[in-house]
Parts: C-alpha cells; structure tokens; sequence
C-alpha cells in the first residue's frame, strides 16, 4: 500500500474487508527517505499479491511513478482525493512543493483564505470577522463550487485509470463526504478498498468498513462547513473548526473569532512573503475582491 494520509484508511479497511489479509503500508512521505529510486522500490514491492498505490509526482524519486507502475503488473492505482465544494475557504498557502514551504497556521497547514487575505489587506480581526457573510461567499464564488469540485476529481479520478462516478453519486447522497479539502471521511475510502479487493480477484466482506473502524481522518483538522454553505446543501453547518487531536487530549475545537485571532497571532510572526499563493494573487488582482474586503 503506497499512499499519503488517505492510505491508511484504505489500508485499514483492505484488513478488514479480506480475511487473513497483510498489509504493509508505504506512506509517499517516507518514500524518498527508505527508497534509493523507483527501480529500488519496485523491486522492493514485487511477490506481493496485490500492491494499490496512489501516484505520486516524478521529483519525489528519479525514475518516478511511471516506472513503478511499469515494472508492477499486479499494481492497482488509486486516486488522491481532494474536493473543495463543502469547504471553498480552506487554503494552503506559501511556496507548496513540500511541507516546508507552506506558510503554518493554527490548524498546521490549512488556513483560512478570507482570513489570511484580510491581513494582507490590513483588516484586523473583527472586520475580518464580518466577511464571513453569505453575500461574501457569493461574491467569492463559494456558493457554486460543486460542479467543478466534481468535474476536478472525477477526471482526477478517471486519469489515475479508476473512475468513481458510481462512487461519487453514492457519497454525495450520504451528506458531506469530506472533513476538510483532501481528507474523505472513512466511508469513501472503505468504498475504494472494497472496489481494489473486487478488481483483484480477491474476497470482500460485505460489511461497511466505517461501521467497524475508527476513521483516523477525524483525529486530524476538521474543517467546518460554514452555514450558508450547508443551507446550500442540505446539510448542517458551523464555524467550528477542529484543531489536530494530540496524544489522548481531547479535541480542540475553535469557534471563529478564536480561530481569526489565533490566525492573526501567526500571520503578525510570519514573514510576509510566506502568505502568498495562487488564490491571493488572483483577489488581489480583482478590484471587486479587493474593493470587498476594504469595506469590511
């Protein structure tokens, strides 16, 4: 099992689905670290029965996913799921390309765009607080994210040589299927797990992983769907957000002025350069947007 975090929960519910089942996971972030190259790792992956992996970029080890999946006939290719309808606002911002280039913040890596585009502009925390604001999220385009959410992993999904429109009418029924943009909750990765099983040749209990496992994403940040969204869909909503559990603490859960203050605490000791990225250049080179947020 190659996989970033959503492999785990795939992996967990491959054990469960398939009796007597050994799976040993490869997180892509330690691939780099335990693997020379791609021929090494291949060789490392061959007499498995069954090896399932998401892609992973060409820079992360010389020879790159494609040699793997040449030199593997029993390979099975999963997609990486990210999905933005439910939380449009939930950004990384900073150079990307590795976890070291995102700039952080008070939910490790994820922020908040209107919040980290509030402080660029000069806005302090409480007439950031105002734009959380339906005629905001439609101005910003957060109210009519889904079908290109949609149309964004479906040819993700079918590209990686695994389609999911089937999947993704079942998920969609079932509410918010996402905690936040790229982690599924369990009953999504439970559904692909069944699909490699099903694919290989190889038996599937016909039981619902998410019934039976904890769902490990749960204990990482989870994202609120922010309630004119959910009025939207059907769905309730907060501006809750769940901080990444630690140890055996309880969760923390900030409501939003604790978070944008939270936020606005990091950003005040973050070099300036870091809270760049695609989407705030975009707004700040929209005069609407930018006219936006100087009225608060």
């Amino acid at each position: 099992m190659i996989g970033n975090c959503q492999g785990r929960g795939v992996a967990r519910a491959i054990e469960l689905l398939c009796p007597g089942s050994r799976v040993t996971s490869l997180p892509t972030a330690r691939l780099r670290r335990d693997f020379r190259d791609a021929g090494t790792l291949t060789r490392a992956l061959e007499g498995h029965d069954l090896v399932v992996a998401q892609a992973f970029p060409d820079g992360l080890l010389p020879g790159g996913f494609r040699t793997v999946r040449a030199g593997l006939p029993r390979l099975a290719v999963y997609p990486t799921f990210v999905f933005s309808a439910f939380h449009p606002d939930q950004i990384y911002v900073g150079e990307g390309g590795s976890r070291e280039g995102f700039a952080p913040s008070p939910l490790g890596l994820y922020h908040s765009a209107i919040a980290v585009f509030g402080f660029l502009r000069g806005l302090d925390e409480a007439r950031t607080l105002r734009l959380f604001r339906e005629d905001v999220f439609a101005r910003l385009g957060y109210l009519d994210g889904w079908d290109a959410s949609a149309r964004a992993l479906l040819a993700a999904a079918a590209a990686d040589g695994c389609p999911v429109e089937r999947e993704f009418l079942l998920w969609s029924r079932r509410g918010c299927f996402m905690h936040g943009i790229n982690h599924p909750k369990l009953f999504v990765l439970g559904d692909i797990a069944r699909r490699l099983l099903v694919e290989a040749g190889l038996p599937a209990r016909d039981v619902e992983p998410d019934a039976y496992l904890p769902d490990d994403l749960v204990r990482d940040v989870v994202w609120p769907v922010y309630p004119p969204l959910a009025e939207r869909y059907g769905l309730p909503g907060s501006y809750l957000f769940k901080d990444k559990v630690r140890g055996r603490g309880p969760a923390r859960l900030h409501d939003l002025p604790g978070f944008l203050a939270a936020s606005f605490s990091v950003y005040r000791a973050t070099p300036r350069a870091r809270l760049d990225g695609p989407r705030m250049r975009a707004w700040a080179a929209d005069p609407a947007v930018t006219a936006l947020f100087d009225a608060g």
